[in-house]
């Protein structure tokens, strides 16, 4: 089971945090903190997968974003590597070749396709098609209150 995401800039700046567990604020500030100098102090050559703490650390760099993922021990790496490269790649179909902008300016987005894919710290959808659906859904029902919203406005009623 995933324990939580992180996604963070090479500057070390977080960009977005999802946390599956409960852990107290300043429990994930010290974990994110350690985390993000450990994987930025590692070379480029070395393996993407790390022992930490009780936990397993994936992570992968697209671009100038980390996308950082921690399992329980017994969990597999290149099933969770997959699902970096999943959620990659339903952002960049989304966005059109995502960067750091994009998440920084859409985060809900960011988060909404996340919580498409993963529920509760597993994989809750496979298919790229289904999720870019809902999201496409969701576009949708958004647009229409906006419309409605601004009508309202017009005639002075809300």
């Amino acid at each position: 089971m995933i324990q939580f995401m992180l996604l963070f800039s090479r500057q070390g700046k977080l960009r977005l945090q999802k946390w599956y567990n409960a852990i107290t604020d300043k429990s994930k500030k010290k974990i994110t903190r350690e985390l993000i100098t450990t994987v930025l102090a590692r070379k480029p050559k070395m393996s993407s997968f790390l022992e930490w703490r009780d936990l397993k650390i994936i992570y992968k760099r697209y671009a100038s974003l980390y996308f950082c993922v921690a399992v329980e021990p017994n969990d597999n790496e290149l099933l969770t590597l997959e699902l970096i490269h999943r959620y990659v790649e339903l952002l960049d179909k989304y966005f059109g070749s995502v960067c750091e902008l994009d998440i920084i300016f859409n985060f809900e987005k960011a988060y909404f396709m996340l919580d498409e894919l993963l529920l509760g710290g597993e994989i809750q959808e496979t298919s790229k098609k289904n999720v870019l659906k809902s999201i496409a859904d969701q576009d949708l029902l958004q647009e229409e209150q906006d419309v409605s919203r601004s009508v309202l406005e017009e005639l002075g009623l809300s």
